[in-house]
């Protein structure tokens, strides 16, 4: 895919009054600080769509990009760890959580996790329950360029043998580096075929 244009739409907390949903959409979500923001700029090549903090918890809301003019980009905010309180921390789970279930042109959710990182309940928690609501996901490997060839073989087998514990088929994986562009043809066509099957 050929990613021409990326355009900020709106942000919100309630999920009825998202973009109509007359478009194909892909929302991204993970873990507080791993690399969410970098990596949706990477994929837009644009340095600033999305906001990038060193303090985790600053994507609050739910963040609309219409694409190319024919797909939406949903940026979700994280989960887990932000220095928020647990009211907002509450509030932003329930609506994140409202819109995954409710949101009726969601393609698929790419699910971030730290390749660096052994799998984390919080982590196979949300895979559970996007299996549970059948809502379609895939796992994406972030900061890849930050490991050695075996430390990634390594953590990508954990990984897998932790899925298969509880899962019968794997989802499909994409390993990035928001700093060296790794996995972004891999994802933008994976959208672009993925877009084909949208039957407003």
């Amino acid at each position: 895919m050929d990613l021409k244009e990326a355009k900020f739409v709106m942000s919100n907390t309630d999920w009825r009054k998202c973009p109509k949903p007359v478009l194909p959409e892909y929302a991204f979500i993970g873990r507080s600080n791993v690399g969410k923001s970098s990596l949706i700029n990477m994929l837009c090549q644009r340095k600033s769509l999305a906001k990038v903090s060193s303090t985790p918890g600053k994507t609050q809301l739910i963040n609309h990009f219409l694409i190319n003019d024919n797909w939406y980009l949903a940026d979700l905010p994280g989960y887990g760890y932000a220095k928020v309180s647990k009211v907002k921390r509450t509030k932003f789970h329930n609506f994140t959580l409202d819109y995954l279930r409710n949101r009726e042109n969601l393609m698929c959710t790419f699910v971030l996790v730290d390749s660096r990182i052994k799998p984390q309940t919080i982590d196979l928690e949300f895979f559970e329950f996007c299996g549970t609501k059948k809502i379609p996901f895939v796992i994406v490997f972030t900061k890849f360029d930050k490991l050695k060839k075996t430390e990634k073989e390594k953590n990508i087998a954990l990984y897998q043998e932790k899925l298969l514990e509880s899962w019968n088929a794997l989802p499909p994986m994409f390993f990035t580096s928001a700093v060296k562009g790794t996995g972004r043809d891999e994802i933008l066509d994976f959208i672009a075929e993925t877009n084909t099957l949208f039957n407003p």
